[in-house]
């Protein structure tokens, strides 16, 4: 009498489908890797994708097409990326971000005074500008942003840990709302790059200077592709010290510490 199959002998065991499964994660991770490197290498340059270089006497220009991540707006042969909105202030405090990023680096990299006043423009929750407070026992910081539901986190934050160095602010579009030579140093950690009017913007920054102030920006690396952050969310170098001299400040240095980030400390001419 022949034997009955065995209906189980074709279904893989466990270790077999932890296997498959395995190799399959690692195809996608690889293929995610992949395509990252070539978005940044045929499409992501941002001057590319306005396709209008800086030579339109106009401060602004409009680009044409679809825009991945941008408002379709061009500065300065770079389309400018998309606000994140306060819908994303759970990202802005994620867990791994103390380690991706490193703020404690940054913060003391800063080297800041116990007397300064700082403004922390884009500060969205506070994520950084909570962290200098302890530097400025006799400073503030001056946490600046243009959503009123970031301002009510700020303040909901300020009061939780009872912080009295802090006072938050609510700007616009085009305006930090600072008073005029107010502050001694700017912190932008991955905001400028949504700025709307930059120009504007930094106007208003430079004019809140005091006499030797410092502007400093945080962004991540557009030169590096394997830096896994949205493309018009990344800046170069070059890019952001052609836009701080349109506006009459000074690159003074960059600080490579930060894992993914440019560093850049920059002056008043």
């Amino acid at each position: 009498m022949a034997a009955k199959p065995n209906v189980f002998s074709n279904v893989l065991s466990p270790f077999a489908w932890r296997s498959r499964i395995s190799r399959l994660a690692t195809v996608l991770a690889g293929l995610w890797v992949l395509g990252t490197v070539l978005w940044s290498l045929i499409g992501l340059n941002a001057e590319a994708l306005a396709g209008v270089g800086f030579t339109d006497p106009a401060l602004y220009q409009e680009k044409s097409g679809y825009s991945l991540d941008g408002i379709g707006k061009v500065y300065m042969g770079r389309e400018i990326a998309q606000v994140m909105g306060h819908q994303g202030a759970g990202w802005l405090e994620r867990s791994g971000r103390a380690s991706s990023e490193q703020p404690r680096r940054l913060v003391e990299a800063l080297n800041l005074s116990p007397t300064d006043v700082v403004a922390d423009i884009g500060a969205g929750t506070g994520y950084m500008s909570f962290r200098m407070t302890p530097f400025l026992p006799e400073g503030k910081v001056l946490a600046v942003d243009i959503q009123p539901e970031m301002v009510e986190i700020l303040n909901y934050f300020k009061e939780e840990r009872q912080v009295d160095n802090l006072d938050a602010i609510l700007g616009n579009e085009q305006n930090p709302n600072l008073p005029e030579q107010s502050v001694d140093l700017v912190l932008m950690v991955d905001a400028y790059h949504e700025f709307e009017f930059p120009n504007e913007m930094m106007t208003g920054i430079v004019k809140a200077l005091k006499p030797g102030g410092r502007v400093v920006l945080a962004e991540y690396r557009a030169e590096n592709p394997l830096v896994m952050i949205k493309p018009l969310h990344k800046m170069t170098q070059k890019q952001v010290r052609k836009e701080m001299l349109k506006v009459g400040l000074v690159w003074k240095e960059t600080k490579n510490l930060l894992p993914q980030q440019h560093l850049m400390f920059f002056e008043a001419a």
